[in-house]
């Protein structure tokens, strides 16, 4: 009889584990304490809308997402470019972009900064000799992860304007917090492996259906197909070493498991975690978390063309057009996506409101005399960790000091952000694992 693996949550991580164990002939539980599976990847319905509890996209570089599509069959649910281009507006509706041409990297980016009407030339010049400094920076070096991103690039002549206008355009959106928060490992690998290692890195993938239908159901799908065991409002109460397996503890009822997979957020999954693990709750809440916050607006008629932008010189962040992914049928619905919102965490809807639409009205001229006919907000209080300098070390492997219990999440040391992208990569990294304890071999 083949092993029993347990899989604790089932997001993102969990359900890629999940599925690269029943593929490996093992027979699976995906254990959910709530009641729906994708973990901080989900979708709800709302007044016939189908809505993401926030705007995730992707990158061409971000391979072993594209590739879990590809498996579940649901590769055509992203829009991917074909080259590199990045809308962004300024106050008045002013619009320039970020491009890149089809030659070599770092060439590729060199015309299209050039161009870049958000800063001046002076400061382009800066922006260049920055990026040629960051190619040489090595993500996993330790040090880099005790520097702060702001403080390396003002000792590399960047300003406010270029902080503002191009490095935290991209950093706050990719690592949830402003440069001066950020660490400079965790930037280094955004902008090395994003931007300037590979010329079509940068192509920008953006979801065409809802989550849920994007990876959560179509996991869920997968799994049944392979004879897993998917169970959801399953809270899991603790793991306990047993004999040469594991107990599962739930509300109730205990189940036997040969290998455990702890896909949990952290400080949960070093709850249930027995001590003899060496899963410290203490290291992992340090890990502290960051919030973001999503601002949705249906408009009467469309205000504008874009499919997606970002912005400079406004609290709106980036804005993407969600009309068709929600299923509206007339109208426009725009998504406002906010990262490191602290700011906006506890604000009230209706002072929200005031500013948003106000902000929109700027940045897109049509929305000042367009009716909004639906508001509303969604937060994320725990986003992601804090991807603050010291958490590298923080970051624990997926392995574990008991054989055969193993974490997965976008939080252990993937070498990624806390993205889908290091979720994935977690799961499958976790499965490797008890699959070779599981089959006494490597995959």
């Amino acid at each position: 009889m083949s092993a029993h693996v347990v899989v604790v949550g089932g997001g993102l991580a969990g359900l890629t584990a999940a599925c690269d164990l029943a593929d490996d002939g093992l027979r699976v539980t995906l254990l959910e304490a709530r009641g729906r599976l994708g973990g901080a990847t989900f979708s709800f319905r709302r007044d016939g809308l189908s809505v993401d509890n926030g705007q995730h996209v992707l990158l061409r570089c971000c391979t072993e997402y594209r590739a879990l599509l590809a498996r579940l069959g649901t590769a055509e649910g992203i829009a991917m470019q074909e080259r590199f281009r990045m809308p962004v507006l300024a106050p008045g509706g002013r619009l320039t972009e970020l491009t890149r041409t089809g030659g070599p990297a770092p060439l590729h980016l060199v015309a299209g900064l050039a161009r870049y009407g958000a800063l001046p030339v002076t400061d382009r010049l800066r922006a260049f000799r920055a990026a040629a400094a960051m190619r040489l920076l090595d993500p996993d070096d330790p040090a880099l992860d005790e520097r702060g991103f702001g403080d390396w690039l003002r000792g590399h002549g960047q300003n406010g304007a270029t902080l503002a206008a191009l490095w935290n355009l991209i950093s706050v959106a990719a690592l949830n917090c402003d440069a001066d928060e950020a660490s400079l490992a965790l930037a280094a690998k955004v902008f090395r492996t994003a931007l300037l290692d590979r010329a079509d890195a940068p192509d920008i993938g953006v979801p065409r259906w809802p989550l849920e239908d994007l990876h959560v159901r179509p996991a869920e799908k997968y799994l049944l197909a392979r004879g897993a065991e998917i169970r959801t409002r399953s809270a899991v109460r603790a793991v306990e070493r047993r004999d040469r397996g594991f107990a599962v503890r739930l509300d109730g009822e205990t189940l036997t498991a040969d290998a455990v997979v702890v896909a949990a957020p952290p400080e949960p999954s070093a709850k249930v975690c027995p001590a003899e693990a060496g899963v410290s709750g203490a290291r992992l809440a340090g890990l502290g978390a960051a919030p973001i916050v999503n601002v949705h607006v249906v408009y009467e008629r469309p205000v504008t063309d874009l499919p997606f932008a970002a912005t400079t010189g406004s609290p709106v962040q980036w804005i993407f057009d969600r009309t068709d992914v929600a299923g509206l049928s007339a109208g426009q619905y725009l998504t406002i996506s906010l990262s490191a919102a602290h700011t906006w965490l506890d604000t009230p809807v209706p002072e929200l409101r005031e500013i948003f639409l106000t902000e929109l009205g700027r940045l897109l001229p049509a929305a000042r005399t367009t009716p909004c006919t639906r508001f509303f907000v969604t937060r994320e209080r725990r986003a992601t960790f804090r991807q603050a300098p010291g958490t590298g070390r923080l970051r624990p492997q997926p392995e574990t000091r008991l054989p055969g219990l193993v974490l997965a999440g976008s939080w252990t040391a993937t070498g990624w952000p806390d993205t889908m992208e290091g979720a994935v990569r977690s799961g499958h990294r976790a499965a490797g694992l008890v699959s070779a304890h599981a089959w006494g071999g490597a995959r």
